[in-house]
């Protein structure tokens, strides 16, 4: 469809905090190469915060499973009159909300049966793609995307002395295999104990024993987990002078933060394209396994019961490849 005759378009992409992150680079082309265009984005209500502040988009709507409240969601959706809707989800959920909506429609391809290939046959034919936001980009006719990163705007204000040198350690994530080990974490802050570096730990509501621990093993460990306050935990990234984490949304906020990420991918690899983007980082793989990667997505346990994906990963070797991270 040509994007100049859009006038008000809906993006939709429900979950989770990454994917909603990586879209952001499209929004924002989308806004700078056509001013009059309207975006709207429907989300889930844990996500709204990542899009609260963003100055290319006009509303936000908030997804809703059934009932009464989905009712009044189409209709307010119908009411916008949307010249176009972009499917970024593309799942069940979000083809039921635009099959009320008469719009013209585009939609990601997920390149699921490629994904299916590599995980289970080692059949690589997704080496050459693209990261995921020049993916989402590339549904629409002609889009080019800028040299920037991703965008997440917070005015929140950090409680972390700017005189102080904070490296912030993110160790969650929702899946077992895509985690870094808690006590790598403790050692690896200790290593950065003793070079001056002060240890901030970071999370939301589903990393709140993990944070306890880490930051209860590293000497005058700052715990800054909270309940999912992703404005706020972006606020204390800002204040580091890096973020070490794993392969989960809080990589993908720390690029947005701006501050250089050191990441740790263990199950999953960087053709399924969510490598940090645009951002100064440095990601830390086994790349010699030949079981990787077992799962696109994460699992709750090694299938073949070694995990040497992150064990082989050690704490001295992240240390050394953090300083080189900061000092080049």
């Amino acid at each position: 469809m040509d994007l100049s005759k859009v006038h008000k378009l809906l993006i939709i992409r429900l979950s989770s905090l990454g994917d909603i992150l990586l879209s952001t680079p499209v929004i924002r082309a989308l806004k700078n190469n056509y001013p009059g265009i309207q975006i709207d984005f429907l989300c889930k209500r844990g996500y709204r915060d990542v899009i609260i502040n963003n100055p290319y988009v006009t509303n936000i709507f908030i997804f809703e499973k059934k009932g009464e409240k989905r009712k009044k969601l189409i209709e307010n959706l119908l009411r916008e009159e949307y010249d176009l809707i972009a499917d970024l989800q593309n799942n069940f959920r979000s083809r039921t909300v635009c099959l009320k909506l008469p719009s013209a429609k585009i939609r990601f391809r997920k390149k699921n049966l490629l994904k299916f290939l590599l995980v289970k046959f080692k059949i690589n034919r997704l080496k050459d793609a693209p990261q995921m936001p020049e993916r989402y980009a590339g549904i629409f006719d002609n889009l080019l995307l800028d040299d920037k990163g991703l965008d997440l705007i917070t005015e929140n204000k950090s409680l972390l002395d700017t005189d102080e040198k904070y490296v912030g350690i993110a160790p969650g994530s929702r899946h077992f295999t895509k985690m870094w080990p808690k006590q790598n974490y403790i050692e690896l802050g200790k290593l950065l104990n003793s070079e001056g570096y002060k240890v901030v730990v970071l999370g939301g509501r589903n990393d709140i024993d993990t944070c306890c621990d880490v930051s209860a093993n590293v000497s005058m460990g700052l715990n800054f987990c909270n309940s999912n306050n992703i404005l706020q935990t972006v606020a204390d990234m800002k204040k580091c002078k890096a973020v070490i984490c794993n392969d989960s949304g809080l990589m993908h906020a720390a690029c947005a933060a701006g501050v250089p990420v050191l990441a740790f991918f263990g199950s999953t690899v960087k053709e399924f394209g969510f490598f940090p983007y645009k951002n100064k980082s440095k990601v830390l793989e086994n790349e010699g396994l030949q079981c990787r990667p077992c799962t696109h997505i994460g699992r709750e346990n090694c299938p073949l019961g070694h995990f040497k994906c992150m064990l082989e990963l050690t704490p001295q070797s992240a240390f050394q490849e953090l300083n080189h991270l900061l000092n080049n």
